[in-house]
């Protein structure tokens, strides 16, 4: 890992929200999932829920989002009620984009709160329980012909002025992901090769130090010495 690359992924770690989400529930086509996906990482978002249905194209498809989902982490739900529990648990305040009685201008809400925006399928929107569960319900004003925007644009619109809110509060700089997480992030996208050998060989990931370095000992090193001498004679 050159030392400009490790200094650009510490300066994303630093910027990582962990307490800011986005939650789309069956989000269907791929150009959607990968344009929020690679939003959700410009802003500094580290994680991203999917309610996907067992008929949803998307579900357990690798490369989605392409180079943006090697950085977030696109965590898969089976049903609306499990990723909301799973949200509510971290003590969130949950967010429904949806036109109703209840709905209030995007920018009205205080984003450096802990916060997860619900997005909905391109066709139905948010089913009634999350419209019914969510805290609050979001509308970008429309003045217009149109009644909707496309969802990642509207995504777009909603995470960037949660990042202006919590760039203005002093929320970027200082890192808040676990560090186990951070040692990952640091090895697998700095050390490429070696993670895709640990990963086949079902070895545990060295640690990385602050230069950017491997740090493991003789056995293990003999061991990825082992595994490149067998993929070269293949």
């Amino acid at each position: 890992m050159t030392p400009e690359r490790l200094q650009r992924i510490k300066r994303m770690l630093n910027n990582r929200q962990t307490d800011l989400t986005v939650c789309l529930e069956d989000v269907h086509k791929t150009h959607n999932l990968s344009a929020i996906v690679r939003t959700s990482d410009a802003v500094g978002v580290h994680y991203v829920h999917a309610v996907m249905s067992s008929d949803n194209p998307l579900r357990m498809r690798t490369g989605t989002a392409k180079g943006s989902q090697n950085w977030v982490q696109v965590i898969q739900h089976d049903s609306s009620q499990s990723a909301i529990r799973a949200l509510r648990q971290q003590k969130i305040q949950l967010l429904a984009t949806n036109l109703s009685d209840r709905s209030v201008d995007f920018r009205e809400i205080d984003y450096t709160q802990p916060t997860a925006i619900v997005f909905g399928q391109e066709r139905d929107g948010i089913s009634d329980a999350v419209l019914t569960d969510a805290d609050a319900h979001i509308v970008i004003p429309m003045v217009g012909m149109v009644q909707s925007l496309n969802v990642s644009v509207a995504s777009a619109l909603v995470l960037y002025e949660a990042q202006r809110q919590r760039a203005a509060a002093g929320m970027y700089g200082t890192c808040t992901l676990p560090q186990d997480e951070q040692q990952r992030i640091l090895f697998e996208r700095g050390h490429p090769i070696y993670a895709e050998i640990c990963n086949n060989k079902g070895l545990p990931y060295p640690k990385v130090d602050d230069n950017g370095e491997i740090d493991a000992d003789e056995h293990w090193w003999q061991q990825m010495k082992y595994s490149n001498t067998q993929s070269v004679l293949v």
